[in-house]
C-alpha cells in the first residue's frame, strides 16, 4: 500500500552524505521508515501463520516492538537519552490516546457501537496501571530524596520485564482461552497467500537492517531540526520520534477499527502500550549500560502526570467492553491538551 515510499531510503541518504538540512533528512528518513515497519510488521504476521498461535502470539509481541527499539538505541548512542526516555512515554501517550481515540472514530463512523472483550481491556489496563507506577516510583524517590535513582530504575526495569514474561505465561499458555477465540473471530482479510518462511525471514531481515541505517540519518537529524524548530528535547521526544516508530500500529489500528474488529484495535494500541512499558523500556535499560550510558527511568512531572491521565482515560472509556465514536473524540482531545502543555513546557535536562 505503502512501498511506493521505499524510494526514500536512498534520497535519505543521499540527503545525509551531502551535507543537507537537518530538516530535509529527518523528514526524508521518516518517509523511508513507514515502509520498513510495515515490512516488518507483514513479516512477523506471516511468520505468526507458520508456527502456530502460541509461539506466534509471542512473535507479535516482541518483534512488532522492534521498529521502535532499533530507533531508540540509535538515538541512545548519539547521546540523545532525554529524547529516548520521551519517546517512551510518547509511544504510550500516541496509542492509549490518539491511536485508539482515532481508531473509535473511524470504526465508529460505520457501527453505530463497537464492542470488544473486557478481559483483554481490562488485563491492559492493569498492566498499564503497573507500567505508570514503574514511572511514578523513581520520580517520587528523586524528588523526595535529590538522590540519583540509576539502581532503583535498574531494579524497576528487571521487575518490569519479569512482569511481561508472566503477562506472556497468562496470555498465551495458562489462560489463553480467555483471548484467542475473540482474536480467533477477526483474522486480517489480505486476501493474499501467506508468505512461505524464506520469503518471511529475508524479509524481516532486509526490512531490519534497512530500518537500523535509516535510524543513524533520522536520529542524526533529530536533534538539530527540533532546534531549528524550536522545540524542546521532551516534546520532540513525545511527538517526533515516538511517532516515526508507531506508524505501523497506527494504520493497522484504524483499519482493524473500520472493518468492527475492536479486539485486534486493542491489541495493537493497549497490548503495544503495555508492551513499551513492559519490554522496551527494561531493554533500553539494559542496553544503555551496555553501551556505556547507563539510562534511568527518571522523567520530568509533566510526563508523569500525563502517564497517569491516560491510564486512566483508558480504564475508563474501555472498562464497559464497548464503544461510540464520541469517545474516540475525547481520547483524541485530551492527546492534543496534554500537547499543548508539552509544547509550552520549559526545556531542560533528564527529568530534573
Amino acid at each position: 500500500m505503502v512501498h511506493f515510499l521505499l524510494v526514500f531510503i536512498p534520497i535519505s541518504l543521499g540527503l545525509d552524505h551531502f551535507g543537507a538540512s537537518p530538516i530535509l533528512v529527518f523528514f526524508a528518513s521518516t518517509l523511508a521508515v513507514i515502509p520498513l515497519t510495515i515490512l516488518i510488521g507483514d513479516a512477523t504476521e506471516n511468520l505468526s501463520l507458520r508456527v502456530g498461535p502460541t509461539i506466534g502470539g509471542l512473535l507479535n509481541g516482541t518483534m512488532g516492538n522492534v521498529p521502535e527499539m532499533i530507533i531508540a538505541i540509535s538515538a541512545l548512542r548519539r547521546g540523545l537519552e532525554p529524547m529516548v526516555k520521551a519517546s517512551l512515554t510518547g509511544t504510550l501517550l500516541s496509542n492509549v490516546l490518539l491511536v485508539l481515540g482515532l481508531s473509535i472514530i473511524v470504526g465508529g463512523a460505520k457501527f453505530e457501537t463497537l464492542r470488544y472483550s473486557v478481559a483483554f481491556a481490562g488485563l491492559s489496563s492493569k498492566l498499564l496501571l503497573l507500567a505508570a507506577i514503574g514511572m511514578i516510583v523513581p520520580a517520587l524517590f528523586h524528588f523526595t530524596t535529590k538522590q540519583e535513582v540509576l539502581e532503583i530504575s535498574d531494579g524497576i526495569a528487571g521487575i518490569l520485564f519479569l512482569a511481561y514474561l508472566a503477562n506472556l505465561a497468562f496470555t498465551l499458555v495458562t489462560h489463553k482461552q480467555l483471548f484467542a477465540p475473540k482474536q480467533a473471530e477477526g483474522p486480517i482479510e489480505t486476501g493474499k497467500e501467506a508468505w512461505g518462511l524464506g520469503r518471511s525471514l529475508g524479509t524481516l531481515a532486509i526490512a531490519a537492517i534497512g530500518l537500523a541505517i535509516e535510524s543513524e540519518s533520522l536520529t542524526g537529524a533529530l536533534e538539530p531540526t527540533a532546534h531549528r524548530l524550536g522545540l524542546t528535547a521532551t516534546f520532540a521526544g513525545i511527538f517526533l520520534l515516538a511517532s516515526v516508530g508507531n506508524i505501523s500500529e497506527m494504520i493497522n489500528a484504524i483499519l482493524f477499527a473500520r472493518r468492527g474488529k475492536m479486539d485486534l484495535t486493542l491489541a495493537v494500541t493497549l497490548g503495544a502500550s503495555t508492551q513499551v512499558a513492559l519490554l522496551v523500556a527494561p531493554v533500553l535499560i539494559f542496553a544503555s549500560h551496555l553501551m556505556g550510558r547507563p539510562m534511568d527511568l527518571l522523567f520530568t512531572e509533566f510526563e508523569v502526570i500525563s502517564v497517569a491521565v491516560a491510564v486512566l482515560v483508558a480504564q475508563t472509556m474501555t472498562s464497559d467492553g464497548e464503544s461510540h465514536w464520541i469517545e474516540g473524540v475525547m481520547m483524541v482531545a485530551v492527546y492534543a491538551i496534554l500537547g499543548v502543555g508539552f509544547f509550552f513546557l520549559p526545556g531542560h535536562g533528564q527529568g530534573s
